[in-house]
């Protein structure tokens, strides 16, 4: 593997320049070729470098909305804007909308004239006096409206633009930051939420997850991206953090002896291309990486999504789209010359298994995220703590403050689930937890229906919302739960649009919002999928029905579920149920009177 730089022909005049040769080290020149690629793809060069006729046409070539208002003027550069409009309490414009996303901000016209506040926490994990601080700008500086997000987030809504700046500066005022929280930005980096105290974790990716997140914010390289772009880390243990459904997961494996020379241990094997609103999971790359390198190789992955990614077509700019003309192994040698180190070989075979390590196996437990577990640490547990699709108070964010610091280490940890967890609570103190939990409105005990259920904000707050998906998913639940019992775990996911943030085509019932007209009137409705799955259960949910009025959807679901528990076979799940029938037959059985 050659060490010389793989940057455009024309720059590396100003390079030698500049800096004669072995002045750089190993890290400089990763740098400086990452950057010259992402300038280059941006069709940007600089004095002294003949520009070729490749970049004479891009530059040339008419820019869509969003890269031009970035070539204007970096998103990071407008804070200034931000103050002005807080000035005169005024509403952002279209560009500024835009730019202001990169400060974690999104303006929710026309659904409301206010601010939408989202944070980064890496992995999830809060201290306790983060929490109270995120409550006390809800309280003081909103209207109180608080939730968790499927990326193991907060998001503050209704800030009015005169606030804006005093939320950002309180909000970073205890360590937290919004930098990079929206737009063409990467995503809060996601965990699990119990590395470092869940006993079957083959390593805590904590660590990693915070020196990744750290690289993140301290670079500039990395706001500005050709899209959206999510990252997530699995150490193992019960509570996964679903890393196929990322643009970039990582999952750890024990390789065992064997003869191929690679030495036995804990290493990361690395997924590309997960977009679950676009139907597609994660693909392995078939390379083992160790862990003192794991944050180094995922950066090479960005940023050679960075400098090949699709900046013209909104519609196509994901890394799964790159990768639908991309070969894998295209893309790794992409890293590779970005690493200039190669990384080890070791593919799956045809069924996704490896002689080096064990597969991936779905948790035993059902919903792993609700429930009292013992820890790795003895004389202590965590809770996973049920929270109704991701809804929550100030007031209950302070309480939470209260348990947490009276009864554990002060520490509280967010999931993908919409739902948090307590870790070190002393043994003889979990009994007295769960009633203040309870108290409190939440729950500590895990339910078949209402532990599986995760729904996207709605038509409440999101413009691209058609359905109030929280309050839908809320009541149909309680309904549900009075009148069906399972002996299995199911998830239902509820999202209001095709953008899929509450990703229905993973969970066994995904609903999806639509507007149905009947009788000549738009009303609110479901189109309705089944079948879907993740982890080791992963697959995309099919559409059974189609225009579903929401106030039907009760009834429908009910006759799916009772149709389920009276024709499956052998104890199977409702994924297994669901996926050896196909459309026609599930749709006699579902709409039948069992």
């Amino acid at each position: 593997m050659t060490n010389e730089l793989q940057i455009p022909e024309p720059h590396k005049q100003i390079i030698a320049a500049q800096w004669p040769e072995h002045s750089l080290n190993p890290e400089q020149k990763n740098y400086l070729e990452g950057f010259f690629a992402g300038m280059q793809a941006q069709g940007i060069s600089f004095a002294g470098a003949a520009t070729s006729a490749p970049a004479a046409v891009e530059e040339s070539a008419p820019l869509i909305f969003e890269e031009r208002v970035k070539r204007e003027e970096h998103p990071l550069d407008s804070y200034y804007r931000l103050t002005d409009n807080a000035a005169f309490n005024k509403a952002p414009d279209k560009e500024e909308t835009f730019r202001f996303k990169w400060n974690g901000l999104f303006y929710l016209t026309p659904v409301k004239d206010a601010f939408m506040a989202r944070l980064r926490i890496p992995g999830g994990q809060l201290r306790t006096f983060q929490l109270r601080e995120i409550a006390q700008v809800a309280k003081q500086l909103t209207t109180g409206y608080v939730q968790i997000t499927t990326r193991a987030n907060f998001q503050i809504r209704l800030i009015q633009p005169k606030d804006a700046p005093e939320v950002l500066r309180r909000i970073q005022s205890v360590g937290l930051h919004t930098r990079g929280a929206g737009a063409d930005n990467i995503r809060n980096i996601t965990a699990n939420p119990t590395a470092g105290v869940d006993p079957q974790e083959l390593i805590d990716v904590t660590p990693y997850c915070n020196d990744l997140a750290q690289f993140i914010l301290a670079h500039r390289e990395f706001y500005d991206l050709p899209r959206k772009f999510n990252i997530a880390l699995d150490g193992g243990g019960l509570i996964g953090s679903v890393e196929d459904t990322n643009d970039i997961g990582v999952r750890a494996v024990r390789v065992n002896e064997n003869d191929l020379g690679i030495s036995p241990g804990v290493y990361f094997r690395m997924k590309l291309g997960g977009a679950t609103g676009h139907k597609a999971f994660a693909r392995d790359l078939g390379v083992l990486i160790s862990p003192d390198r794991v944050v180094k190789v995922i950066l090479a992955a960005v940023r050679v999504f960075i400098a090949n990614g699709n900046r013209g077509d909104r519609k196509k700019s994901r890394l799964k789209h790159l990768l639908d003309t991309w070969t894998l192994d295209q893309y790794l040698a992409e890293m590779e010359k970005r690493l200039a180190a190669s990384l080890i070989r070791a593919p799956l075979d045809v069924e996704g298994k490896s002689p080096l390590h064990e597969s991936e196996a779905a948790s035993m437990i059902a919903h792993s995220h609700i429930g009292a577990f013992p820890q790795k640490q003895p004389g202590y547990h965590y809770i996973g703590v049920a929270i109704p699709v991701g809804q929550i108070s100030p007031d209950q964010l302070l309480r939470l403050a209260d348990l947490a610091d009276n009864y554990g280490a002060g520490e509280v940890r967010l999931t993908v689930w919409q739902n948090l967890v307590l870790p070190h609570i002393p043994d003889a103190y979990v009994e007295t937890v769960k009633k203040a939990l309870v108290k409190m409105g939440f729950h500590w005990k895990q339910s078949n229906l209402s532990s599986g259920v995760v729904a996207c904000t709605g038509n409440a707050y999101c413009k691209y919302a058609a359905t109030n998906t929280k309050a839908h998913a809320v009541e149909i639940i309680k309904k549900l739960e009075k009148r069906i019992t399972l002996d299995q775990p199911i998830n239902i996911h509820v999202t209001g649009c095709p953008h899929s943030c509450a990703q229905h085509y993973m969970g066994d019932i995904g609903l999806l919002g639509a507007k149905v007209n009947r009788a000549g009137e738009s009303i609110e409705g479901y189109h309705i999928f089944v079948g879907g799955g993740f982890a080791a259960n992963r697959s995309i949910g099919r559409q059974v029905f189609q225009g579903i009025p929401y106030d039907e959807v009760f009834d429908l679901l009910e006759k799916m579920l009772n149709a389920y528990l009276q024709y499956r076979t052998n104890g199977e799940s409702f994924q297994q149920f669901t996926t050896r029938h196909d459309l026609n037959a599930l749709q006699i059985l579902f709409c039948q009177d069992v």
